[in-house]
């Protein structure tokens, strides 16, 4: 019965020495916040920054959208991870990012700019209409190598996707159905003609 409490104690000692590596870490993906893990399951104790994903709201299936997650906050420097929900799209990483499992992450802290910090990103839409769900989080830090007092936030961005294959419609559902009656008259005349060309034999 002491096996459990042994692991836990033990788990809970990786954490605490990880805890610089994590810090200095190229980043990390799996905290989007499209499951129920965050960036605030290691980074807390700062003032949570705002963060937003800029970008179009709809793309044409099979199109190409640019997009940026913006760190808004007082940390020093800005770390991020980005995921979709629709297993269809795809994300191409930007500036100062990696593609790691299908996610993006930083590839290391950037510093801010004027506040801001700016990691931008690539999203192949689908090949048929519907929808994908992003979702971004961002981390302020305070550049000391620790993961305390860093703020972290999440949001997530609705991308509506059009066209597409699968749903088309050439507005002629049976072939032949907007000429009427021209293929039965086309049968009738070529048969009557056969007969005639018969009788001309005879």
């Amino acid at each position: 019965m002491r096996f459990p409490s042994y692991g836990a104690a033990g788990v809970l000692s990786l954490c605490l020495l990880s805890s610089p590596a994590l810090a200095n870490s190229g980043g990390m993906t799996g905290y989007s916040g499209k499951t129920s893990q965050t960036c605030t399951m290691c980074h807390s104790g700062g003032t949570a920054p705002t963060v937003e994903i800029s970008g179009p709201t709809s793309l044409e299936a099979g199109a190409t959208g640019q997009y940026t997650l913006i760190i808004r906050g007082p940390g020093q420097k800005g770390g991020f991870n980005v995921a979709v929900d629709n297993t269809a799209a795809s994300l191409e990483a930007g500036e100062g990012s990696k593609k790691v499992s299908g996610e993006l992450t930083h590839s290391a802290p950037k510093s801010a700019s004027a506040g801001e910090v700016r990691f931008p990103f690539t999203l192949v839409a689908p090949q048929s209409a519907g929808t994908v769900q992003i979702f971004g989080a961002g981390n302020s830090v305070n550049g000391d190598n620790n993961i305390t007092l860093d703020g972290v936030a999440t949001t997530t961005a609705s991308v509506t996707i059009t066209g597409g294959t699968g749903g088309g419609d050439d507005g002629d559902e049976g072939g032949c159905s907007t000429t009427g009656g021209s293929p039965v008259m086309l049968l009738s005349l070529i048969a009557g003609g056969m007969t005639l060309l018969r009788r001309r034999r005879n």
